[in-house]
């Protein structure tokens, strides 16, 4: 470029000096994978395509598997030292009322005080058939559970990873969530890699980032970034996402054909994204695989069990 008279690269962002406890920089994720059948062609492909896999979530929720498929789910990544996440719901998007389908922000929350149980239920359920980490999308669910987990009311190896649907975009906001409880927070993928470095400066906490991000959370392809935002960004997941496929979300037979197949690219754009990362000299520093444990994280203190009762409105 220079030999040609062009301008030289700008100053880059500064390297986050931090790490996953194993001493990685960075690991992956394999999102919407729905149910046995489609993690059974996610593993095949994984395999075959020489795709190390360190996580594996799941969107549609814990409500819509039955016991035999987790148990199903468990056992194959347990076998493989892949983590297995399960999102939390029932959210806003599926209940009566119009808000969550109005308002794109209060649409992944849990509304009300029954949608709140029902995700601890959710959660609760999941941990008793072999779950150990858990997708949340609403701020009030997650510090429930981190309270629960603290208690120790669930597994205290239980691990937290917040959503997509509701990523943070500043550094304050980003430390929120780490005191709430979680332990991966999933950034969105418009962020600059400057933005990126001004979050990690404030927080240890492992990001989430869709290197390909599904249409409805902006469709963006960013396989060149992805040296850079590890450099600036770990410790991070990176995740495989695919843009330009169909909505599966709650998936179900009617739809594994199209889930099935849309695994399948995943795991081909993962391996688009490991190849670019060796073209850059950057493959190194991933995290040893069966790896899940996100290191010491800042809490908020917990608040007291009740109001006092002079407090209780009246």
């Amino acid at each position: 470029m220079r030999s040609l008279g062009w301008p030289g690269a700008p100053p880059r962002p500064p390297a986050s000096g931090l790490r996953f406890p194993d001493g990685g920089t960075w690991r992956t994720e394999l999102p919407s994978c729905e149910g046995p059948a489609v993690l059974a062609a996610v593993l095949e492909e994984s395999e075959r395509l020489d795709v190390p896999l360190h996580r594996i979530s799941q969107g549609s929720g814990v409500w819509m598997l039955t016991d035999a498929e987790i148990g199903e789910m468990v056992g194959a990544c347990d076998a493989r030292g892949i983590e297995l996440c399960l999102f939390l719901g029932p959210r806003g998007t599926w209940e009566p009322g119009a808000g969550g389908r109005s308002y794109n922000a209060s649409g992944p929350r849990a509304r009300g005080r029954d949608q709140l149980a029902q995700c601890v239920e959710d959660a609760e359920r999941a941990v008793a058939l072999g779950v150990k980490s858990l997708l949340v999308a609403d701020e009030g669910v997650l510090w429930t559970l981190h309270r629960l987990r603290e208690a120790g009311r669930l597994p205290a190896d239980t691990t937290f990873k917040v959503s997509a649907l509701v990523g943070p975009v500043n550094p304050a906001s980003f430390a929120v969530w780490e005191g709430l409880g979680a332990d991966s927070v999933n950034v969105p993928s418009d962020l600059t890699v400057a933005q990126l470095a001004e979050i990690r400066a404030v927080s240890a906490a492992p990001m989430d980032f869709y290197v390909e991000a599904p249409d409805d959370l902006g469709g963006f392809v960013r396989f060149y970034d992805a040296a850079e935002l590890i450099r600036c960004g770990a410790p991070l997941y990176l995740k495989f996402g695919l843009r330009n496929a169909p909505a599966l979300y709650p998936v179900g037979h009617h739809l594994l054909p199209a889930a099935v197949a849309s695994a399948r690219e995943r795991v081909r754009r993962g391996r688009l994204v490991l190849d670019t990362l060796a073209r850059l000299g950057a493959g190194e520093g991933m995290s040893p695989t069966g790896s899940r444990d996100p290191g010491p994280l800042r809490r908020f203190p917990a608040l007291p069990e009740a109001l006092p009762t002079s407090a209780v409105p009246r």
